[in-house]
């Protein structure tokens, strides 16, 4: 495959009003993508307006220094099959891998922080657009340990995906505890169900420096598919078929049965 893993491009579309739109970042080493990243994006699409979701497989990530298991450029082919069809679902190449400073040399092993890329796509939208940044429960709770981590909700608010079966409130005691230090959390409404029926708790995050910024929990997905055991189980079982059918989309289960990966 043919991609150049320094390629441009946020994958937002090039329009006029693009500054107005509303974009949710959904980062991640999608290794593989599967039906839970999707069922998260469809739920924070519904429940915030989205115009657009923007899956950006990362070229490599601070805290899995080991590197994903599939390339980069898998990781971009599988993407874009599992998001094929969804309104409003790009793929963007915002955290592809880093070039080095010699042009003729391979992609540099530089991580790449969240909160620099949700900065550059903020300077792509005008102040009328909003741009959130989207991810899972296991990804909230490993928060304290990212790059400027107390700063990330105020570049883009955070909209996460609870741990499914998580009563609400051990769900507000275990946020205040993967807190980054310095921020404090605050709940900031009762009301839980918008107009698109999709269940949203808003909590209040404030800094040290008495800002605030939303931060959305989207409690009830019920949605728990592991990338991991999935890479686990193809790679236990390579005779049969790749991963029970309800855990990745069937493009996305043709393409690593064609390429062979999770194999070995």
């Amino acid at each position: 495959m043919n991609l150049s893993p320094h390629a441009s491009g946020s994958g937002l579309s090039e329009t006029a009003d693009r500054g107005a739109m509303r974009v949710a970042f959904f980062g991640g080493s999608f290794d593989p993508p599967h039906n839970g990243h999707l069922a998260v994006a469809r739920a924070a699409r519904a429940a915030f307006a989205l115009d657009t979701v923007l899956f950006a497989p990362v070229g490599m990530q601070p805290l899995k220094p080991e590197g994903p298991a599939a390339s980069f450029a898998d990781r971009v082919a599988m993407t874009r099959l599992a998001i094929a069809g969804e309104p409003g679902f790009q793929v963007s190449l915002a955290d592809a891998p880093k070039p080095a400073d010699d042009r003729n040399s391979a992609p540099s092993y530089t991580p790449n922080y969240t909160i620099d890329t949700l900065a550059r796509l903020r300077t792509s939208l005008t102040p009328d657009g909003a741009l959130f940044c989207l991810m899972g429960a296991d990804s909230i709770f490993g928060l304290r340990r990212w790059h400027r981590a107390a700063e990330l909700p105020f570049v883009a608010p955070l909209i996460v995906a609870s741990r499914p079966g998580q009563p609400l409130q051990n769900l507000q005691v275990d946020l205040k505890a993967a807190l980054p230090i310095g921020l404090t959390l605050e709940s900031a409404q009762d009301e839980s169900r918008n107009e698109s029926g999709i269940e949203v708790r808003t909590f209040i995050l404030i800094n040290q420096a008495g800002d605030r910024t939303p931060f959305y929990v989207l409690p009830s997905l019920h949605v728990e598919i592991s990338a991991s055991e999935i890479r686990a189980q193809i790679h236990a079982a390579p005779g049969s078929p790749t991963t029970e059918p309800d855990l990745v989309p069937p493009a996305v289960r043709e393409y690593i049965a064609q390429h062979g990966l999770y194999r070995s």
